[in-house]
């Protein structure tokens, strides 16, 4: 069997979240944007599918030179062919690179009749999730004060989570980041939803060390879990050192280029004491699975980063992960309804606040194939803005 075609389609769709120029995903007004699906296809009529996938003209251009013609089996030496492209273009992140591994997965397990996770080594088939809340913002209702916060903790924890992770107010919102506004924040939530529910922090990615300590620290009283990202994680340094004034958890890296060497380099230097990564940041499933055996061959946690199909499918295989990251949520945005190009929700979350993973072959999406058809339009002709669409 030989990949034969790979392909892009553009789509329109109607969505309530748009990202800032910093990259934060903001809710607000309905509106249009556009996703991607890509599709891998091989000889024998075998297809494996992927949402927020590269553009065409990528595909043309990079992806193709490196997968026609190869078997769609050989996952791992197609991902150490694409990453040593990375070497001579800045056209092909670890991003698009996890994107074309992640649907050689779906291909395969689609192929064979069965699930990713089972064909890596199943661990688990269902997950505790953490909600994950969306950055603040300064709208009326939505999460404008630390009293906005706490009282959508609370509606969450009545939606069945027993752990919250609170992304906080960043730039380029007026007046933030503030990080005794962050504090009053986590404090509020910690007073509503009691001592029993667990809490996270993922905060304004840029603060300085003082900063970051004096946060760290304050949240460290509350009672929180982990503190990810609270400066830039080339600094690998500051992370050293912050890691070494704390008892809580630091947690990273979540945004670093280099996929699971540059996260080699945070244990052995001591800037972490539990891993971070998901498909998404470190170049799909094929190299994931190199971390979570590092994360293990150390004795540490390894948190998954984000939620959809690849990453749920990833923490079924793993024991040394606690948590699937469900979001982002906001006050103002439904929640629990799947995506329009999805039939079913993947991911819905039960009354003790798990997810199970589905038993559908490959990654295990439930594809509305009629509506990627009929909302399918010209690359481009649409401004995407959808944060977070696996």
């Amino acid at each position: 069997m030989k990949i034969s075609d790979i392909k892009v389609d553009t789509f329109r769709y109607r969505t309530k979240w748009f990202r800032d120029y910093e990259g934060h995903s903001c809710a607000g007004a309905e509106r249009w944007t556009t996703n991607n699906m890509l599709t891998i296809r091989t000889d024998e009529g075998a297809e494996g599918y992927f949402f927020a996938g590269p553009s065409q003209g990528v595909v043309d251009s990079l992806i193709k030179p490196a997968l026609l013609g190869q078997d769609p089996f050989f996952r791992e030496k197609i991902w150490q062919r694409m990453r040593r492209m990375q070497k001579l273009t800045n056209s092909l992140p670890d991003m698009l690179i996890a994107h074309v591994d992640c649907a050689l997965w779906d291909l395969a397990g689609r192929y064979l009749q069965i699930p990713v996770y089972k064909m890596i080594g199943a661990a688990r088939t269902r997950i505790p999730a953490y909600a994950s809340i969306n950055a603040g913002d300064d709208i009326p209702g939505g999460l404008s004060s630390p009293e906005d916060y706490a009282r959508f903790s609370e509606e969450l924890v009545r939606d069945g989570f027993k752990a919250i992770k609170l992304h906080t107010w960043m730039s380029p919102l007026p007046g933030a980041p503030d990080v005794k506004r962050d504090v009053a924040a986590c404090a509020a939530v910690r007073e509503a939803v009691g001592p029993d529910i667990t809490l996270m922090l993922d905060p304004h990615h840029h603060y300085d060390r003082i900063e970051a300590l004096y946060l760290s620290r304050e949240i460290e009283k509350l009672g929180f879990l982990w503190i990810e990202e609270p400066m830039n994680e080339y600094s690998m340094s500051s992370y050293v050192w912050l890691n070494g004034k704390l008892d809580m958890a630091v947690l990273g890296p979540e945004n670093l280029e280099g996929s699971y060497q540059s996260r080699a380099e945070w244990v052995t230097s001591g800037a972490c004491d539990m891993l971070r990564g998901g498909t998404g940041e470190v170049g799909g499933i094929t190299p994931i699975l190199k971390l979570i055996h590092l994360a293990q061959a150390f004795n540490l946690r390894m948190e998954v980063h984000g939620g959809g199909p690849h990453n749920m499918h990833v923490l079924c295989t793993m024991d040394n992960g606690w948590f699937y990251e469900w979001g982002l949520l906001h006050p103002m945005v439904e929640r629990y309804r799947p995506f329009p190009w999805q039939k079913t929700l993947y991911d819905p979350i039960d009354a003790e606040g798990f997810v199970q993973v589905p038993e559908r072959p490959g990654l295990g999406d439930d594809i509305d194939f009629d509506y990627v058809r009929e909302h399918t339009i010209d690359e481009g002709a649409v401004g995407r803005g959808a944060p977070d669409v696996y």
